[in-house]
């Protein structure tokens, strides 16, 4: 039976050998359908793989486009970023094969029982931060996710963040010149300046990345944040994203942190780590990308390191936008605040 033969750095299977592997997976959803989930395949050594199909897999004329962008991505190896294995493609599918993640996805996890203690949460967090770092810092050509939240980030068998699914993925070259493309993310995690003007950078994954920590925190999706799915919930009724983030900062100032926290939780947390989060929360969902910190400085406030001068720098720019017209500054400092924003962006094909 033919398995798999290599492509330079990647392995190329066979789509039978994958249908047979799938088919035959003890932990497979039930159907056949692949699009919008991962089928498990477990191979005949016993070793479990996630499948995944493409939502444009029968696009026309890009097969060595596609190629060529998943031999990119592959080369993004760091131990918090999802390992693509290989890859698959024929006339009418397009598959991408991961390890398979037993603990599933961060969204999941919050949502089933037990309850993820505070400390993996806190470990989760600093574990994904450190993924983004590599993509946007360590990574050649460096790449942006644009599409963070907890449901892309997932769990290894020790809980360990790994982040996940680059189909909304941009490889970056540096030039002098920056592409608008068409918005894709999902709501309440995509960042103001790419939902006005389609301009994606570094700090838009930093945008994504605050609210995923707001997640981690109250135990809520970013779409929930707008319903009153229970009494704390309140705080965020039927409020755009940009508002729920004053809501947070209000409520910051007032010192009543408990009631963002996740109830499940039953007060089994430190204070005082729940505020430091916070204002990281508020610094990297701050409206002007200029204005975010860098993935490198977001790694160091979580690891306890730079946190209060930076929080204290936000506070004199906040007292500074009380003297400066907020409408002049909303349309002109993130042109010239933020020089991440001046590269070109080599989109990857499509959705995924």
């Amino acid at each position: 039976m033919m398995r798999a033969k290599r492509c330079s750095t990647l392995v190329f299977w066979s789509a039978f050998f994958l249908f047979w592997a799938a088919g035959t997976a003890l932990l497979s959803p039930k159907g056949v359908n692949f699009e919008g989930t991962a089928r498990v395949g477990q191979l005949q050594d016993g070793t479990l793989v996630a499948i995944k199909r493409l939502k444009d897999g029968n696009a026309a004329g890009g097969e060595m486009q596609f190629k060529t962008e998943v031999e990119m991505i592959s080369l993004a190896v760091h131990r918090n970023l999802l390992r693509l294995l290989g890859f698959c493609t024929t006339a009418t599918e397009r598959l991408l094969i991961y390890p398979y993640m037993s603990n599933g996805s961060v969204a999941s996890r919050l949502k089933a029982k037990p309850t993820l203690d505070w400390s993996t949460r806190k470990r989760i967090a600093l574990g994904a931060a450190r993924g983004l770092l590599y993509l946007h810092e360590q990574c050649d050509p460096k790449i942006i996710h644009r599409d963070v939240k907890a449901a892309n980030i997932l769990l290894d068998d020790y809980c360990e963040a790994v982040v996940g699914d680059f189909g909304l993925a941009k490889l970056l070259d540096h030039r002098d010149s920056h592409v608008t493309t068409a918005v894709r993310g999902t709501v309440g995690h995509i960042a103001p300046e790419y939902l006005s003007t389609g301009q994606s950078s570094e700090k838009t994954d930093v945008f994504g990345f605050g609210i995923l920590l707001l997640e981690l925190i109250t135990g809520l999706r970013a779409v929930e944040f707008g319903k009153a799915a229970n009494q704390k919930a309140y705080i965020f009724c039927h409020l755009p994203m940009l508002t729920v983030r004053y809501q947070v900062r209000k409520i910051h100032q007032e010192k009543s942190l408990d009631v963002l926290v996740d109830r499940d939780l039953k007060n089994n947390y430190d204070r005082v780590e729940v505020e430091e989060i916070i204002q990281v929360v508020i610094l990297c969902t701050q409206y002007l990308p200029g204005h975010r910190p860098k993935m490198s400085e977001v790694v160091r406030m979580l690891e306890g390191d730079g946190l209060a001068e930076r929080w204290e720098a936000s506070r004199r720019i906040e007292a500074h936008k009380l003297k400066v017209p907020e409408i002049f500054s909303e349309q002109y400092s993130d042109i010239t605040d933020d020089s991440s924003l001046l590269i070109e962006a080599i989109e990857l094909s499509g959705p995924r």
